[in-house]
């Protein structure tokens, strides 16, 4: 399995409107690109402060590698970037694998 997370700083004037529906775009994904098998999304909810201006999270697990690599450039992923990507001031994201023990 892989585990792809990112955090988003979304831009000052986006409104809780348009985060929602950046969020439901990302969900929507799920069970339209092959091997995408969860996606879960929130809000920051820490008192320690160490985020930095970043504001919401989500964590998609894929089924292998290979279905990560195939949904980079996935048509449906595109798509969804094009209606995310312009709400963000800034982004990180960090993918890894998870081995059975």
């Amino acid at each position: 399995m892989v585990r792809h997370f990112g955090i988003f700083k979304f831009n000052p004037d986006v409104t809780q409107s348009k985060i929602d529906t950046c969020f439901e775009a990302l969900q929507s994904m799920v069970g339209k690109i092959p091997g995408l098998l969860n996606m879960e999304h929130g809000p920051y909810q820490s008192d320690e402060g160490f985020n930095e201006g970043f504001t919401h999270g989500f964590i998609m697990t894929f089924d292998s590698p290979e279905s990560r690599d195939a949904y980079l450039p996935h048509p449906i992923h595109e798509s969804v970037k094009d209606i995310v990507v312009p709400n963000l001031e800034q982004f990180i994201v960090f993918d890894f694998e998870v081995r059975e023990k």
